[in-house]
Formats: structure tokens, C-alpha cells, sequence
């Protein structure tokens, strides 16, 4: 599925694309997704962006709502499964700036939001992506 610079994905494509994304995630770390549950949202709402102290709407293209892997419990019992939620709106415009294939641009999206359900921070995530010198 490819997108054209001037189409607007609708949810059910942004989600098929992040469904994608799951399938090429390997073993062992694959078998620690079945219960993320994904969403489209056109953007966050102000409550979200406030709790992250972000301004600007356009500002956020994926969430993880939930409890790291490492901080899960048995006992825990009544807490809702992990959810990864995609801003399609923001999506689309990170699309239209830097030109990146959409389903390249949604599996970023993905994988960067699975990292924080492995317990990996922003910062570490971006230290992962920097090339080594």
C-alpha cells in the first residue's frame, strides 16, 4: 500500500499499515504484542498533549498508553491492555514535509511506540537511532 503525496490515508489504512508493522516484528520480541490494541485518532486530544507538555497538536504521530513490559503484573488485575495510538493528521503531515514512504513513516511510528512498551525512554530510543561514530 503506497500513498500518494497528495492522499489523505484514512484511519483503516493508517491501521492495516500498523498491523503491518506488527507482522514484521520478529520473535522473541513478537510474542509480546498480541495484546496491544492500536487506534487512529486524527490528533490527541488537549488533556494528552498537556500531560506531555506538548503545545503544539501537530506535534505528537504516536502514543503508548499502558505499563511497560518489565512493570506488568499477574496481579494487576482489571488494568486495561496496552494501546498504541496513531495521530493520523500529524502522520500526514510528517508525510507531506520529509517525503518518507508512508508505510516506512507508520512502521517508525510503530516500532518507536513498541519501544516504549519494552521500557526504552525517547532518549533511549534516540541514542539507539543516532549512527555510531
Amino acid at each position: 500500500m503506497t500513498a500518494r503525496p497528495d492522499h489523505a490515508p484514512h484511519a483503516a489504512e493508517l491501521e492495516a499499515m500498523a498491523r503491518a508493522a506488527f507482522a514484521r516484528i520478529p520473535e522473541p520480541f513478537s510474542e509480546h504484542l498480541r495484546d496491544i490494541i492500536v487506534r487512529v485518532e486524527d490528533f490527541a486530544d488537549q488533556d494528552v498533549l498537556d500531560r506531555l507538555g506538548i503545545e503544539d497538536r501537530w506535534g505528537l504521530s504516536g502514543l503508548y498508553h499502558g505499563h511497560p513490559l518489565g512493570q506488568q503484573s499477574i496481579w494487576a488485575s482489571g488494568d486495561m491492555p496496552p494501546v498504541i495510538t496513531l495521530y493520523r493528521m500529524p502522520i500526514i503531515a510528517e508525510l507531506r514535509q520529509t517525503g518518507i514512504g508512508l508505510q516506512d513513516l507508520v512502521t517508525h511510528v510503530v516500532v518507536h511506540e513498541v519501544g516504549h512498551h519494552f521500557g526504552f525512554s525517547d532518549e533511549d530510543m534516540a541514542a539507539l537511532e543516532r549512527p555510531s561514530d
